[in-house]
């Protein structure tokens, strides 16, 4: 009941080159302790997507909207960064919102943001 998003960007040979391969630096929301290595990801489930409703039957599909949030040193590597994990998870998500690009106040690293919806079937 997770996107695998995961899965998807240690998939991609871009990825794992930017952002490691043990291990690969790609974390759910709140799993990180202190800032690793730069690049790295986390993301997060946004509530308001769910299974397919269907009169009569089980869902066969459970959608996700997630949210990603790239982190780099400088603001020109992390268009990279957030360009390879974009092009790791479009094969199986849509973006729906390019969001910020800030320097984050509590990491004082760059941070740019999107979302993407994500339709897993069962």
């Amino acid at each position: 009941m997770i996107a695998p998003i995961f899965q998807a960007c240690t998939a991609s040979a871009a990825v794992l080159a930017l952002f490691g391969a043990n291990p690969t630096r790609v974390y759910p929301f709140g799993l990180v302790e202190k800032p690793p290595a730069r690049p790295y990801v986390v993301w997060q489930t946004l509530p308001g997507e769910g299974p397919a409703q269907y009169i009569g039957n089980r869902p066969d599909v459970d959608g996700y909207t997630i949210q990603i949030d790239v982190y780099h040193d400088d603001p020109v590597s992390l268009l990279a960064a957030a360009r390879a994990i974009r092009d790791a998870v479009e094969g199986q998500a849509y973006v729906t919102r390019w969001g910020d690009q800030v320097k984050d106040p509590e990491t004082k690293l760059y941070r740019y943001s999107f979302d993407v919806d994500w339709l897993v079937p069962r």
